[in-house]
């Protein structure tokens, strides 16, 4: 998530979608038919949910987050069907991914806070106070020893574990402090430093987008330095999420409304262009995931009139 507040509006209520079971003696065979049509290539968000970030598990159910009131949306990717299992009425849910034993890690914006979800039943299992003051506690990956989450107004990640117990003393998060070839953020909130986050090809380091440098750096998970990621074309400007496949980096550009395809090298300090992809379903995408041969795009639609509780969004599916 990134660009200039006062083209969005945080403003607006959750509403929720329902889906209905199969009954009676025809179940199996309506279960059947179900199955063998092709999976939508657009998902519609319920009205009044401004969605930003994405997970998606292996079974191919994805979830997103409300930018309004931090509500959290589940949805089954073969048939677009869904409902709000976590009821907002706080603060914003921003970029969001799976950790083990069934929980989602979501970051909370504004607010600094890390929320602990329980994918299942939307339960939040805790809430974390990563940061206070002026922050904004934007996206997250699970890897390289735990989840780690940027902040966008501090030159900072946090760390947090993904451990069984998400809630002592010991999961707390940690500040790691950027350094090294980072850029440094000014102070107050007016320009935007770190955004998307993904873990490198081997692994062993992470990869950060920055907005006001409009670069790419790998960061090492022990020390914080960083050292720029040479693009071979390509760019990472308006750069918002990322998603590392393989050896494949997808680079969302929320206002360049288009998503740029690179190849890493294993340790991420070299990326080669490959292509760009764009699509004119594309409304200020922001977050991505690959499933199934496809990538789903998070429409955020930061332009859009939010205080009307009729407007909504959707996910759109692109073939890689």
């Amino acid at each position: 998530m990134t660009g200039r507040w006062g083209r969005r509006g945080f403003m607006g209520a959750a509403a929720a979608l329902g889906g209905a079971a199969l009954v009676g003696a025809g179940a199996p065979l309506a279960r059947a038919q179900e199955a063998a049509r092709p999976w939508p290539d657009t998902v519609a968000i319920p009205a009044g949910f401004q969605p930003e970030g994405i997970a998606v598990s292996a079974r191919g159910t994805a979830y997103t987050g409300s930018l309004l009131d931090g509500s959290v949306y589940r949805f089954d990717l073969a048939t677009g069907a869904g409902r709000i299992i976590t009821r907002g009425g706080g603060p914003m849910s921003v970029g969001l991914k799976l950790a083990p034993y069934g929980r989602l890690l979501v970051a909370g914006g504004a607010s600094g806070q890390i929320r602990v979800v329980d994918a299942g039943d939307g339960r939040v299992l805790a809430t974390h106070q990563a940061a206070t003051g002026t922050a904004f506690v934007n996206d997250a990956v699970v890897g390289c020893g735990g989840a780690w989450f940027t902040d966008s107004f501090a030159d900072v990640l946090y760390f947090l574990p993904v451990g069984r117990d998400l809630t002592g003393p010991g999961a707390a998060p940690r500040a790691l402090r950027l350094g090294g070839e980072w850029d440094p953020v000014p102070p107050g909130g007016d320009y935007w430093g770190a955004n998307g986050i993904a873990r490198t090809p081997d692994g062993q380091a992470l990869l950060v987008v920055h907005d006001t440098a409009e670069a790419l750096f790998r960061v090492d998970p022990r020390t914080g330095a960083a050292t720029r990621t040479v693009l071979d074309g390509g760019s990472a400007r308006n750069g918002d999420g990322l998603v590392v496949h393989g050896r494949t980096l997808y680079v969302v550009r929320n206002w360049a409304y288009a998503v740029d395809v690179f190849t890493l090298s294993g340790d991420g300090r070299r990326a080669r262009f490959v292509k760009q992809i764009t699509d004119p379903r594309f409304d200020e995408p922001t977050t991505a995931a690959v499933y199934g041969g496809r990538l789903y795009v998070v429409n955020a639609r930061f332009d859009a009139d939010w205080s009307d509780p009729a407007t909504a969004s959707t996910v759109v599916s692109c073939p890689l």
